[in-house]
């Protein structure tokens, strides 16, 4: 027993050729019975229908009918001796030698046996049933009877010109003959089995040997910890993974990678054919230096991705190509230096708002309670920071009077004007101030590169805001159109017609200054990143007009579903105020 726990197990591949051998083995058998038990169901079947023909052919004899007819109408049974050597016990014997059944048996209407291969039998009731022969029915039978089993057919006989039975025919084939035949029939199903038994063998031997020709002798166990390492490595990481093989086509496409690509498992596509950025290909070029990362915009993502070479030993695996998503971190960054921009113009207006203070109390201390009126107006009219953004009244959501004047004092430090259009009315919340400053961002800042980058004298940037109520009390909609003084759009000037957006603006890379909004700044990659997001929401980013030289510069529309909240119950009151109920604005 000892010996047998010690013993090493058995290889998968020995265990595979074990099972494949049973498995073979038990089809062949299976296979073997049953056609061996459809063929004895065959000669069976035959062996009735050739009883059934004798038994017809018997009874429908003019003489047998006669013979039948004339003892039944005899008021008792003939004695045994005369049976035996009358002309009915003659015919059936001739007619059992000469096609071979086991019996050929005669009876009267009551099932008394007229004739039968053994004389002692002669005037004894049958030993099966005769109830429905004598009823007129033919019928077919397996049974063992007084000459053992047989497979036969019972047949009544008529009486000559009527149709009253007065005896029946019951004739039988011995099952033992049709067991000889299907021993002779058996022969060939034994070979035939033999041989598909040998066929499996040879199949099952060369598939063990591809089998740890493919898996390098590994066994399953191994196998499986391969599989478990490969996927905690790959699909456990942040990080996007690209495998491509020295044949060019990808092995590996991990779950991080289909996200921030947007992409399906691309696993057994060819690499040149693949849907993915042409920078992501140029990386695996031959003439490609090895660790260099470069910025690419997809998927509504801002990545960072680097190629290494994959080698073994002496053997070229390919390429490995390492994504990583930067696009929080940009939006991140925007929105901190938003944040820091109000908050240093905030710390200026300090002492300002304090001089403001201590003017209304002076007026108040000395009884001039008109020119505080008048002051307090003057303070309402343009806001409460005194930002250099032109008309700042006309928004009266705090979020955008902050960032909007934030903007304004970074834009005013480069040398350019940022004011508010005529048309600008927000009358309700922003609710969504990320996807906003994103987008408001992005757009102010490229204007801003353009007007500084322009020819034109008078330096300035110009934005429209406009909140469009929600139905149904949803949330509304913020419209927004940026334009500049520069010099327009080199890349769709007078190819553009107004309200078409051209997708070369908006590809990754384009860029038409050489000196961001701020330190640091990525080029090319705020407008692509702008239209993504509103796309996300349902809305869109489109050029509305390119420019021309020496200005006026290009004309952005930006639309934002579902960041405004309030609007909507502005317009009702608006509408309760008017006279006529009118509710147009």
């Amino acid at each position: 027993m000892r010996a047998f726990r010690g013993r090493a197990p058995l290889r998968f591949t020995t265990q595979t050729l074990l099972l494949q051998l049973g498995v073979v083995a038990l089809v062949v058998l299976l296979s073997s019975a049953v056609h061996a038990w459809l063929t004895y169901e065959r000669l069976g079947r035959e062996a009735e229908n050739q009883a059934l023909t004798l038994a017809r052919t018997f009874a429908s004899d003019p003489a047998v009918r006669a013979q039948v007819q004339q003892i039944s109408a005899l008021l008792g049974t003939p004695p045994p001796a005369e049976l035996l050597t009358g002309p009915l016990m003659a015919a059936a014997e001739g007619a059992r030698a000469r096609t071979g059944a086991l019996f050929v048996v005669v009876t009267d209407e009551t099932g008394l046996r007229l004739a039968h291969p053994d004389a002692d039998r002669l005037g004894e009731r049958v030993s099966t049933d005769p109830s429905e022969a004598l009823a007129g029915k033919e019928v077919t039978t397996r049974n063992t009877g007084t000459l053992g089993p047989s497979a036969g057919a019972k047949v009544p006989v008529f009486a000559l010109g009527s149709a009253i039975v007065v005896g029946e025919v019951s004739v039988g084939y011995s099952t033992e003959t049709i067991g000889q035949s299907l021993a002779r029939d058996i022969i060939p199903i034994a070979l035939t089995a033999a041989g598909a038994l040998l066929a499996g063998v040879l199949v099952s031997l060369l598939l063990r040997r591809r089998l740890r020709r493919l898996t390098l002798g590994l066994e399953p166990e191994e196998i499986s910890t391969l599989v478990h390492d490969q996927v905690a490595v790959l699909q456990g990481v942040d990080d996007g993974v690209i495998g491509v093989s020295a044949e060019g086509r990808i092995s590996v496409f991990n779950a991080a990678a289909r996200r921030m690509l947007d992409r399906p498992d691309l696993a057994g596509t060819t690499w040149a054919a693949a849907p993915v950025p042409a920078p992501l290909k140029a990386l695996t070029r031959p003439d490609a230096t090895e660790g260099d990362a470069v910025e690419v915009f997809a998927g509504g993502r801002v990545l960072v991705a680097s190629a290494r070479k994959a080698v073994h030993g002496r053997e070229d695996l390919g390429w490995v190509v390492m994504l990583r998503d930067r696009t929080e971190l940009q939006q991140l960054t925007r929105q901190l230096d938003a944040v820091g921009t109000m908050s240093a113009a905030l710390r200026a207006q300090r002492h300002e708002f304090a001089n403001q203070l201590h003017t209304i109390a002076g007026f108040m201390s000395i009884g001039q309670h008109q020119q505080a009126r008048e002051f307090l107006a003057r303070l309402a009219a343009t806001g409460p920071l005194k930002f250099p953004v032109d008309q700042a009244e006309l928004l009266q959501d705090p979020y955008l009077q902050a960032f909007l004047g934030a903007k304004g004092v970074e834009a005013d430090e480069r040398g350019v004007s940022l004011r508010l259009g005529p048309e600008t009315l927000v009358r309700g919340q922003v609710i969504e101030p990320q996807d906003v400053t994103t987008v408001l961002g992005n757009l102010i800042d490229n204007a801003v590169n353009a007007a500084v980058a322009g020819t034109a004298a008078d330096k300035w940037v110009e934005i429209e805001v406009l909140d469009e109520p929600g139905a149904g009390g949803a949330a509304g909609s913020l419209h927004i159109v940026v334009a500049d003084s520069g010099d327009g759009l080199p890349a769709v000037r007078g190819g553009t017609e107004p309200g078409r957006d051209d997708d070369g603006v908006f590809a990754e890379g384009f860029t038409t200054s050489e000196h961001p909004a701020r330190a640091g700044a990525v080029h090319g990659l705020g407008l692509a990143l702008a239209r993504q997001l509103a796309r996300r929401r349902g809305g869109d980013v489109v050029v509305l007009e390119p420019g021309s030289p020496g200005g006026p510069g290009a004309v952005f529309m930006a639309t934002l579903p579902g960041t405004v909240a309030g609007a909507s119950e502005d317009l009702k009151e608006a509408a309760g105020d008017s006279p006529e109920g009118d509710t147009d604005v």
